[in-house]
């Protein structure tokens, strides 16, 4: 009986190491982290006491997290695309629509200047348009933004 409450113990500061070794790659999200670890065959509770401790520490950040990936990604991607990438995070989702919020205004000039890298010039014909059209809509940015980007509508 002592061998399996020392081996339980054994365990948990496993469970913890594992975590820290993982975040020393890259941020995870909480969740992230947590289902990273369940699948490691991980007990739920050892799981949860550990990154309970981590986060204690600040080392388990939601928050970072998302400013990691915003300041990584946002120069490359619309806003459908960065919610996208941040709700497969596990990010709560009152911090991805207040993430969403402060990004809104820079939509427009994020997709200009992804286009003016990818083209350069106002389309001539419909082909044409309708490729950079796709192109700026598969990296996440609003239809109407889209259309004002393809249309050669200047920032204000």
């Amino acid at each position: 009986m002592a061998d399996s409450s020392n081996s339980k113990d054994a365990r948990a500061p496993n469970v913890k190491a594992r975590a820290v070794s993982l975040l020393a790659q890259r941020e995870y999200s909480r969740q992230a982290l947590q289902d990273k670890l369940v699948s490691e065959n991980a007990s739920p509770e050892e799981v949860e006491q550990a990154l309970a401790q981590l986060e204690a520490k600040g080392l388990v950040d939601d928050t970072r997290v998302v400013e990691t990936l915003v300041n990584r990604r946002a120069g490359k991607l619309g806003g459908m695309r960065l919610r996208q990438e941040l709700q497969a995070k596990g990010v709560s989702p009152e911090l991805v629509a207040e993430t969403m919020a402060g990004l809104k205004d820079s939509e427009l000039a994020r997709a200009l200047a992804v286009w003016q890298k990818k083209f350069g010039h106002v389309a001539t014909d419909a082909a044409t348009r309708n490729r950079q059209a796709r192109f700026l809509a598969t990296r996440g940015f609003s239809s109407d933004v889209v259309k004002q980007v393809v249309a050669g509508v200047e920032e204000d």
